[in-house]
């Protein structure tokens, strides 16, 4: 790997924000994994949300001029992030969180992708771990998920209603996306930032290399806060699709009559959007009826016409070979093909 090296500005090249709040067991490790960064020309700005517990004297620990701690009252991780985003000095703002380790190559690698083409921010793919032994079936699928597929602009803007095919900590990009604010809603605000950034066009890629460690804890915000449930996920991505791609549409076609289907067809018929065509693969499904549309086998799609296609199936590597069989067609993933879940 070329390094890059620190330039003799005092400005650094990257700002590095870690909100932490009562982290004390991970918080130094997570701290020197991005001092040791083999890109050194950073600055990591550490926001202390309030903790009460020893990780102000894990910080203090630390002598690197290149650390900032700033301390709050408690306000949560969406306020801390922005604290620390209005904090940064440099142009390139990467995010890390107080349970993760950073390998050392992370900010090198992501740098080289970031000034490599025309994209506005990148991440990684990640190795999920867990103090409690292995992992559940589910996060095995989605570190699965996470590490192979989404890797151009154009897959990851196309499966952005899926889910968010970065994770959250392994950001690194322009101040400009840190700068739109996570909000706190009722959204999970990593994923409500993600698809507002995506709808003002900026663009994203992701390093093919596992570049951070990502620990999955009971006690992390994600399983344990009601903004990430599945419900809270369901919603902000349907607000979005809807005041997105289907704003002023009233007539889809929908590639999927399964489980998955079925709640995206009541969910269309509920915003008044008519399903023109309904296709599924399965031989029992083709011909029937569901929510008033006629099932039909797949190899009845015509040649796009502008109608929107979108695809709700869940099956591993069904979506990608939806995608193949509708390329020849003139359906371009992120424009008339949307996948969804």
């Amino acid at each position: 790997m070329t390094l890059l090296h620190p330039s003799t500005d005092t400005t650094p090249k990257v700002s590095v924000v870690l909100p932490v709040f009562n982290a004390e067991d991970t918080i130094r490790t997570a701290v020197q994994s991005v001092l040791d960064q083999s890109f050194s020309d950073l600055e990591l700005i550490v926001v202390d949300d309030g903790s009460t517990d020893q990780t102000p004297s894990v910080l203090a620990e630390f002598k690197d001029l290149r650390l900032r701690i700033h301390r709050t009252g408690h306000r949560g991780v969406a306020a801390a992030a922005n604290a620390g985003t209005q904090l940064c000095t440099a142009a390139i703002v990467a995010r890390m969180d107080a349970d993760d380790i950073a390998h050392r190559h992370r900010l090198q690698a992501q740098l080289q992708l970031l000034h490599g083409g025309q994209t506005d921010v990148v991440g990684c793919q990640v190795r999920i771990q867990s103090s409690h032994g292995s992992l559940t079936k589910g996060m095995q699928r989605y570190e699965r998920w996470i590490n192979s597929e989404s890797l151009t602009p154009q897959q990851i803007s196309a499966l952005r209603f899926v889910e968010f095919p970065l994770v959250n900590p392994t950001l690194c990009g322009r101040r400009e996306y840190f700068e739109l604010e996570y909000r706190h809603n009722s959204f999970p605000e990593d994923y409500d930032l993600f698809l507002r950034a995506a709808a003002a066009g900026l663009r994203f890629a992701k390093v093919p290399e596992a570049l951070l460690t990502w620990n999955d804890e009971p006690q992390r915000l994600t399983r344990t806060d009601n903004r990430y449930s599945d419900t809270a996920f369901m919603q902000c991505r349907r607000h979005h699709l809807r005041n997105g791609p289907l704003a002023d549409v009233r007539s889809v076609d929908l590639w999927g009559a399964g489980m998955t289907g079925k709640a995206w067809l009541r969910w269309l018929c509920d915003q008044k959007i008519s399903v023109r065509h309904l296709f599924d693969v399965s031989p029992r499904k083709i011909g029937q009826r569901i929510h008033g549309s006629m099932v039909l086998d797949p190899q009845e799609v015509t040649p796009s016409d502008g109608t929107l296609m979108l695809v709700a199936v869940g099956a591993d590597g069904a979506r990608q070979m939806i995608a193949d069989f509708l390329t020849p067609l003139e359906y371009l993933a992120g424009r008339e093909l949307w996948f969804v879940a």
